[in-house]
């Protein structure tokens, strides 16, 4: 009888969760803007961003964001996010996935590129420049002082009828000109630092996200956001086989993540692709560079995140908790990866920068 139970009830799990991925993918697949994650003070227009289990306002054509003593993280097309740190301003222009548009106002942005879908186009405009995300990568624009830099990828900066190709390692002083200019990569701040968190919890829920594809027998032809009601937020869910986002950690789809789960201790996922379109082979809880993490595989997908190389992996409390920044404040905010296992920016929580 006892097993009986258990089994209805997880077959009534299945089936929420796949209808949770199933009409989330479709709502949010139609329009840039949604605000996906917010702590402390962040407010669209002049209304405070508040916490709602499974509710994520979206930012509408022409509306502002702006934080205080706050930060949010706002999916673009799918596969692109936004964070905004701390006392920082933008405006969506336009939503629309073929042309989104997003207006720089003030303090720091940071984009992270993991998939550029074909008709999508993401472009960032500050004052007179127009700067169109090409590749995947991670982007980091500031106004004080005025300055786009390239972490990895490339963009096309436009002002005045000229363009200039931006890519990795290059800086552009936004002063009116085209000059770049090299900077220190390794140099990071708390909005990089916390972004690299962000998405780690991406690839944490990505996990069990695919699986529920998966296992619903769900048809998936695009690349593309999905609901994880376990952890409380979307993931990004490419549409076949696997490959490591810009910070480098793994995403997998709904066809290889059993190969992440299910496979021997020693298995082979064919290639994933990095940054540069390469790849190498890997192994369960293996970087590829072939040091083990610290975040396990499980059968149910409700953990595992893969690190390309450089760095360990760990769990997403010891991921928050570690951090050497001042906590911020969360009044007023804090969905998004809250989840129920705890709050604060991940799976397990945290409030660290």
């Amino acid at each position: 009888m006892k097993t009986l139970v258990r089994l209805a009830l997880g077959v009534a799990v299945m089936a929420v969760a796949s209808s949770f991925i199933a009409s989330a993918q479709s709502v949010i697949s139609a329009k840039s803007g949604l605000i996906h994650y917010a702590e402390g003070r962040v407010y669209l227009g002049d209304q405070l961003v508040e916490n709602k289990f499974g509710n994520f306002p979206d930012i509408k054509e022409n509306a502002q964001l702006r934080t205080e003593d706050g930060r949010a993280e706002v999916l673009l097309t799918p596969g692109v996010f936004l964070r905004i740190a701390e006392s920082s301003s933008f405006r969506m222009v336009t939503n629309r996935l073929i042309d989104t548009r997003v207006e720089f106002l003030s303090g720091s942005i940071l984009v992270e590129a993991d998939e550029l879908l074909k008709d999508n186009g993401v472009t960032i405009v500050y004052n007179d420049y127009a700067v169109k995300i090409e590749k995947k990568g991670i982007y980091r624009f500031d106004s004080d002082p005025a300055a786009l830099r390239v972490y990895d990828g490339a963009v096309l900066a436009q002002i005045n009828d000229k363009s200039q190709e931006i890519k990795e390692g290059q800086l552009l002083a936004l002063n009116g000109d085209l000059k770049l200019a090299k900077f220190n990569k390794d140099d990071v701040d708390a909005l990089y630092r916390w972004s690299r968190r962000r998405s780690e919890y991406i690839s944490m829920a990505n996990v069990s996200a695919a699986k529920t594809v998966r296992d619903s027998g769900m048809s998936w032809y695009s690349s593309g956001w999905a609901f994880n009601p376990y952890f409380n937020m979307y993931t990004f869910i490419p549409y076949r086989g696997a490959f490591y986002n810009p910070f480098g950690y793994a995403l997998w789809s709904p066809f290889t993540v059993y190969d992440y789960l299910y496979s021997p201790s020693f298995y082979n996922t064919g290639y994933l692709r990095g940054g540069g379109g390469g790849g190498s082979h890997i192994s369960r809880g293996v970087t590829a560079s072939g040091a083990h993490t610290t975040v396990a595989a499980t059968r149910s997908g409700l953990s595992g995140t893969v690190a390309s190389s450089g760095g360990s992996v760990r769990s997403a409390s010891s991921a928050a908790s570690s951090s050497a920044s001042s906590p911020v404040s969360r009044a007023g905010g804090g969905f998004g990866g809250g989840a129920r296992a705890g709050g604060g920016g991940g799976p397990a929580g945290g409030r660290g920068k």
